[in-house]
């Protein structure tokens, strides 16, 4: 059995101006450095054998921070990246959302819209990790800082395989919400939890 925690990174300078982000590259906010020092005192005393991050600023920086007490280095993955969001990145939300008001009802990285990275593509690197950390990792327990989108995405993926893009992200992930996975024997995923964020209740 593989277990599997996944991490959203912490609040970066995008999140506080509601800025799109995709694969844009922001660093985190002294709020988002606090959450993931809190994130890192909630899991310090779990044995994990291995990390990896995605390598954009605001996750990597993430995992760095809660690595610290286990003597790891994140391991840069880019298969963790968020999804690519082509020209809705580096915008305001709301400038986005007059000018595709489809997204009013449908979540932005599930969107489609042209020029946005494609559901093959995503699904791709879904099953890339999945066999990745089956087959170096049996036995072991890992860490991967991500994104929100695709953490959602990919949680989508374990339930529907390539199917998932028919789900209008039904998955919350907050800035450094922990989420749990069981990789069986057989390789059938179980979600323990999803988006808990208690390290964050003393803020």
């Amino acid at each position: 059995m593989t277990t599997l925690y996944l991490i959203r990174h912490g609040q970066s300078t995008a999140n506080i101006k509601h800025i799109i982000q995709g694969q844009s590259d922001y660093p985190l906010t002294a709020l988002g450095e606090k959450q993931a020092s809190l994130a890192a005192k909630y899991l310090k005393n779990i044995k994990l054998d291995a990390v990896y991050a995605s390598d954009l600023s605001r996750a990597y920086q993430t995992a760095d921070m809660i690595t610290e007490p286990h003597a790891l280095k994140p391991q840069p993955e880019e298969d963790l990246r968020e999804v690519f969001l082509g020209p809705l990145q580096g915008r305001a939300r709301a400038s986005v959302v007059k000018d595709y008001p489809e997204l009013n009802h449908r979540s932005f990285v599930t969107s489609g819209i042209p020029g946005t990275e494609t559901f093959d593509s995503i699904s791709m690197r879904c099953l890339n990790l999945v066999q990745k950390w089956q087959r170096d990792h049996q036995g072991e327990t890992i860490m991967a800082v991500s994104h929100g989108g695709f953490i959602s995405i990919f949680l989508m993926y374990l339930i529907a395989g390539d199917g998932w893009h028919h789900w209008n992200r039904p998955f919350l992930i907050e800035n450094t919400g922990i989420t749990k996975v069981y990789f069986d024997e057989m390789g059938q995923a179980k979600i323990h939890f999803s988006n808990n964020t208690s390290h964050l209740e003393e803020l």
